[in-house]
């Protein structure tokens, strides 16, 4: 991160130890687990071998709950005993192409999703027979369609063949619901404290209007609420923005409002409203948010913005464009989200001189 933040953005700022994390195994919370076969036929399930989309085929994962290998057991069989065949990459042909599971640590629910090239697979019935008398915490089965030739791994819709088609989890005293779609960080614990120290950066006393970009469901924005006068999420994918939505009606949080939009646009969009936020919160893809909202943020002149980055590259260089624009980073938190990978988070305090 110093690295980065000095060769890049050509900024010196303080950098804080890292926040590591307790738990350095089966702390994963989703797993997106390619389906394919093998040359003598045998079904593959695991993980794409580095900068391939050669399945290396994986019984278990000691990153991953120990109930996702019985998941990956119970397909493998159900697989045996139907007539589902398996997508090929190549030719385009065949039908299941991915499994999908996502666990709520604190509530123990389990979520399903079988990603498929069409409508559906075979005996979805026997399907769910066979997960629910293996899995007694099992809350939704679901088949996702996908019907493009693209390495993005879920289609546009979703068909509940079991349950609620969401499950919900419990983070920083909140209550979310998670679809097959919504944004949660995969280390639970972290994001707690990810989040604590993004709060802490923010330093919001109750009278202050906090802007969420790029909100997700909502998650940092919605645990900061209680402590601000109003806040306002923006997304660009309208199920993630209904989910944020269902989670301020959850945990009866009223004074948050969420638009469907992209972060640059939304953000000119209440630029021009003539809305000035006290505190930003940013939480952009891995692309981070570049310069022209960047300097979109700047004319709302918020006294803070906290940023927080999946990329100390990317992160570095939006740095510089708040440098450019009058603002100082104060402060650099990086936390560990990913244990035994190269990853890592960094949440920054971004102040206005």
């Amino acid at each position: 991160m110093t690295d980065a933040a000095e060769r890049i953005g050509g900024i010196q700022t303080v950098i804080k130890p890292i926040l590591g994390s307790e738990r350095t195994l089966r702390y994963r919370n989703k797993a997106q687990l390619p389906v394919g076969k093998a040359k003598d036929g045998a079904v593959q399930m695991g993980f794409y071998a580095f900068h391939s989309h050669r399945i290396i085929d994986c019984a278990d994962c000691a990153l991953q709950p120990a109930q996702f290998a019985d998941v990956m057991r119970m397909t493998r069989a159900f697989l045996a005993v139907s007539d589902n065949d398996i997508y090929d990459e190549a030719t385009g042909k065949g039908r299941l192409r991915h499994l999908y599971i996502r666990y709520g640590e604190v509530t123990d629910e389990l979520m399903v999703c079988y990603v498929v090239n069409g409508n559906g697979l075979k005996q979805e019935d026997v399907l769910v027979k066979m997960l629910r008398e293996g899995l007694p915490n099992l809350k939704t089965v679901i088949i996702n369609s996908n019907r493009e030739k693209t390495n993005v791994i879920l289609g546009r819709k979703n068909r509940v063949i079991y349950g609620s088609g969401t499950i919900s989890d419990v983070l920083c005293g909140l209550t979310f619901r998670i679809s097959p779609f919504s944004f949660w960080q995969v280390n639970r614990a972290q994001a707690e404290r990810l989040y604590e120290q993004a709060r802490a950066y923010a330093a919001l006393t109750g009278s202050e209007t906090l802007l969420d970009l790029y909100c997700g469901t909502g998650t940092i924005g919605l645990t900061m609420a209680k402590n601000c006068k109003t806040l306002i999420g923006v997304e660009i994918v309208a199920d993630a923005v209904h989910d944020a939505e269902q989670n301020a009606a959850v945990n009866t949080i009223c004074n948050a409002c969420f638009m469907c939009a992209d972060a640059p646009q939304a953000a000119a969009q209440l630029e021009q409203e003539g809305i000035r936020p006290d505190v930003v919160v940013l939480d952009p893809p891995r692309k981070g948010c570049g310069e022209a909202l960047v300097k979109t943020i700047a004319k709302m002149a918020p006294k803070r913005v906290v940023y927080v980055s999946c990329d100390p590259a990317t992160l570095a260089r939006d740095l510089r464009f708040f440098a450019d624009a009058g603002y100082q980073t104060q402060e650099i938190t990086p936390v560990d989200m990913f244990p035994r990978t190269a990853h890592v988070e960094s949440v920054a305090l971004v102040v206005k001189q």
